[in-house]
């Protein structure tokens, strides 16, 4: 009887909401497949909870009054949760079924979050080589067989020994990676760490915001998101009388070409500017793999800092006023 209470209950909550089952996914990157892990080594291990301080605690993260070291991460996860949402979410947890994510469990290594950091991968070691930008420089050969024409470095005539690049993106859990040197100045950061069970990014769902927001990054051992990121830089943009006006000038007779705007009057938030809301459009997880060709790229940081840490803003203006 209990098994089909049990079977019972996971379907009509599925039928109805299946974006739950998602949301539970996302939860095991903390709190581990089966609910059997303290978060960051800090929480409560809520399979050990009652569905009622289950529940309890989730409305309780929303409105503000309960939580101690996890608050500001656990607000940041349920605010936008309806009461029923809550509850639906809460049953899920009490349920023995087990996460849907390959590599839950990994990600309650986090636990280790706080001793993160201090030494950086340099990616381009291995690409930037001497010996192998030697080897691979074609330039001053006489002649140039047809094998190392092409990327693949195979036969241009045979696919037998042609296979795809063997990508690996399988990375330590959040808090126990080890952070990337930058490619060059402000370029946004690689992300160190297994993504597993934290996309997709959405509008309503976005897990880097529990450690990476400013208030909470540094307890979080995590980098904080930049003030460039609560910034909107984009033109103000108005329809009036018929003609778009951006920046106060009609478009097309006071100004005659949008890049006429070389700086757009930058607009500071106290929230995440919404254009910046999906951190994968810029930062991406770095895949282990041996490149196909020595890289001869030099980036000049002008200072070391820069490998390790820089702020877009304070650079923004760079060869523009």
């Amino acid at each position: 009887m209990k098994k089909i209470v049990k079977t019972v209950a996971i379907g009509a909550l599925l039928a109805s909401t299946s974006a739950y089952a998602v949301g539970t996914a996302a939860c095991a990157g903390c709190h581990g497949q089966y609910f059997e892990k303290a978060a960051l080594g800090k929480s409560k291990i809520v399979k050990d909870m009652s569905l009622k301080d289950i529940v309890k605690a989730l409305k309780g993260y929303k409105a503000g009054t309960y939580g101690g070291a996890m608050k500001q991460v656990m607000v940041n996860q349920v605010k936008n949760l309806k009461d029923s949402d809550i509850e639906a979410l809460s049953l899920l947890m009490k349920i023995d079924h087990g996460t849907q994510t390959e590599k839950a469990t990994t990600h309650a290594a986090a636990a280790a979050v706080a001793a993160a950091g201090g030494s950086y991968i340099d990616l381009n070691a291995d690409a930037s080589d001497e010996m192998r930008i030697e080897q691979e420089d074609l330039g001053n050969r006489n002649t140039v067989s047809e094998k190392a024409l092409g990327l693949r470095k195979t036969d241009l005539y045979s696919e037998d020994t042609t296979t795809d690049v063997k990508t690996d993106y399988n990375r330590p859990a959040p808090g126990t990676s080890t952070k990337f040197e930058r490619a060059y100045k402000d370029a946004p950061p690689m992300i160190p760490h297994s993504v597993e069970g934290l996309l997709p990014i959405t509008r309503e769902n976005n897990q880097c915001l529990g450690c990476h927001l400013p208030e909470v990054a540094k307890s979080m051992g995590a980098t904080p998101i930049p003030l460039s990121h609560f910034t909107n830089y984009r033109p103000t943009t108005v329809m009036k009388d018929g003609k778009v006006l951006k920046e106060g000038k009609v478009v097309g007779t006071e100004l005659k070409n949008t890049t006429d705007i070389l700086l757009a009057k930058a607009k500071k938030m106290k929230t995440l500017y919404e254009g910046r809301f999906n951190c994968t459009q810029c930062h991406a997880p770095q895949s282990k793999i041996k490149t196909d060709v020595a890289n001869t790229f030099k980036p000049d940081f002008g200072d070391d800092t820069f490998k390790a840490h820089s702020n877009l803003a304070d650079a923004m203006n760079e060869g523009v006023e």
